[in-house]
């Protein structure tokens, strides 16, 4: 019988990377707390009419990537591909919107059936925010400046934000058809996915990364000059806010984003540090997607940001390793390891959050020193058999001089916190 591998584009997330995984959440997560942003979360698995009344039937991710399954009571559900959809959902169906404002994040894998690459995944991993129920640019201007309150605190150098505006839906419509003209007049020399989008999804022609149609691209229409006297002054005031703070953004006028519920503000985060997947962090207004999904009306803004990307990004600059494992490595001699393990539990008892680590399994002291010393820890503690009968620990220094020495076990608490600090 052959091995049972994992999924195609399903990665494992081994120890020697996890630690890196949890510094980034963790970094995240401050930031939200910092901002007062309140975590929920929702299934992996949802209908999929909340897909494609959301994204749009017409994107690529409806038309070609989603895991869509019957179950056994002939529902059609999917894996989620994105974020923000269950999100709204959530939101809806609690009463969460209803005469107030929420500002919520989320974190947890998402699915996509698309071709595996580096930096794209089929079940990747996105943090993302939600913010609801504020309608001027002052909440976009928050969403961005949290964004790059994490950058400065991953220590991320190197990333880019790019900015644009999409305008109201029915500025979008007039634009729609003006670009749809535009681009009749090049039909044949557009490639086989802009022809297939031209009459479902033209702004997705402008997001095109084929070389070949950056001429046509670069000579299209430009959105701005459909918008009107309120949705330039949304972006201005968004723009203007961005200046005082100091967040250098490069305005970005092909970017439209890949799903159908954008509205005004979208913005990217890239880096051109990770090859073809440079995005490391996206979103932008849907302000009238509450109520396409039943809801009644409400604004919103958010982002979605890949945990993958981001830990590539750091991986790439090199200048994390990985903590040490362990402050204390009790070795044992002789019968002792049960007694050890008493000891290790009053000791973590006493000392809340001090990382010890017991030896099991057997061995000699030389090969238990090893891998006291592989686990990164200060200190060695060491009970035999005559340490035992006399109630002490030995206590010896592993990354410091000091001598080794005995300590009363009931000493050890407060000895080991006077060490550590």
């Amino acid at each position: 019988m052959g091995k049972i591998q994992a999924i195609r584009g399903m990665h494992d997330i081994l120890p020697e990377e996890s630690w890196l995984w949890r510094h980034v959440e963790e970094t995240m997560q401050n930031i939200f707390d910092v901002f007062g942003y309140q975590e929920i979360r929702t299934p992996v698995l949802e209908q999929s009419q909340l897909f494609t009344r959301a994204i749009g039937e017409v994107t690529d991710i409806v038309e070609k990537e989603m895991y869509t399954f019957e179950d056994r009571n002939g529902d059609s559900l999917t894996l989620r591909p994105e974020g923000t959809a269950g999100v709204v959902r959530a939101c809806i169906e609690n009463g969460l919107l209803h005469n107030q404002t929420q500002r919520l994040w989320y974190r947890g894998p998402m699915f996509r059936h698309e071709r595996p690459q580096k930096g794209r995944y089929r079940q990747f991993h996105q943090v993302g925010v939600e913010a609801f129920g504020f309608e001027g640019p002052d909440v976009d201007l928050e969403i961005l400046l949290m964004t790059a309150a994490m950058w400065q605190a991953l220590g991320l150098s190197d990333v880019e934000l790019q900015l644009n505006t999409l305008g109201t839906p029915e500025e979008r419509a007039r634009y729609r058809d003006r670009l749809v003209a535009y681009l009749e007049k090049h039909i044949t020399a557009l490639d086989e996915d802009s022809e297939r989008r031209l009459y479902t999804n033209p702004l997705r022609v402008l997001d095109s990364k084929n070389p070949d149609m950056q001429p046509i691209v670069a000579e299209a229409p430009s959105l701005m000059e459909d918008l009107g006297e309120e949705s330039i002054s949304h972006f201005e005031q968004l723009r203007s806010g961005l200046d005082k703070a100091g967040i250098p953004y490069v305005v970005n006028e092909r970017l439209v984003r890949g799903l159908d519920y954008y509205a005004r503000t979208v913005f990217e985060w890239v880096t051109d540090r990770l090859g073809a997947q440079g995005t490391i962090c996206a979103g932008g207004r849907y302000d009238g997607l509450v109520e396409q999904l039943g809801g009644k009306p409400a604004c919103g803004i958010g982002f979605g940001m890949g945990i993958e990307r981001v830990i590539a990004l750091l991986q790439e600059q090199g200048e994390l390793s990985s903590p040490q494992t362990a402050d204390l490595y009790f070795v044992t001699a002789g019968n002792t390891t049960i007694d050890a393990q008493c000891v290790a539990a009053r000791l973590r008892n006493a000392l809340p959050g001090v990382r010890l680590l017991v030896h099991c399994g057997g061995g000699g002291f030389k090969s238990q020193f090893k891998k006291a010393d592989k686990s990164g820890a200060r200190f060695a503690l060491i009970l035999g058999e005559d340490e035992r009968d006399k109630g002490v620990v030995a206590l010896k220094p592993l990354r410091e001089g000091g001598e080794q020495q005995e300590l009363p076990i009931e000493q050890l608490p407060d000895y080991i916190k006077g060490v550590l600090e």
